[in-house]
């Protein structure tokens, strides 16, 4: 069985049950660019090129079916402007920026914690190898 009920009535959701519907949240949000873009527009509004330009090393192409992803869970809302040339701005929903902070705590482990993983991964690939 996927939940239990709380005493509220409520389900609980188990993500380390393999049927847990949660499991798709959790592999949307635990995808690299899906953090770094909810990181990205945690500060605010941007437009595609701006978030392009911000998120450096992503595609387009991947940006544009992230971002398309993003919208389907309900993380990223998309506004979209009868302008010439047309003008499309992305930000984070409600919903999403439930999400900012502990993305964000994630980035600033990485960044605080590059050089020891390095050092771990370099220690690890020198027994492999020798």
């Amino acid at each position: 069985m996927d939940t239990a009920e709380s005493e509220t009535g409520d389900p609980q959701w188990d993500v380390l049950v393999a049927t847990c519907p949660s499991r798709t949240s959790l592999a949307r949000i635990a995808n690299k660019w899906t953090a770094i873009i909810v990181i990205a527009l945690g500060a605010e509004r941007l437009r595609f090129t701006e978030l392009r330009t911000r998120v450096q090393g992503i595609s387009g192409k991947v940006l544009t079916e992230t971002l398309r992803d993003l919208e389907r869970h309900g993380i990223v809302a998309r506004h979209a402007y009868a302008e010439i040339p047309p003008r499309v701005e992305y930000e984070l929903t409600d919903l999403g920026r439930t999400l900012f902070a502990p993305l964000r705590a994630l980035g600033d482990w990485a960044e605080q914690h590059i050089d020891e993983v390095e050092r771990a991964r370099d220690a690890y690939d020198d027994r492999v190898s020798g």
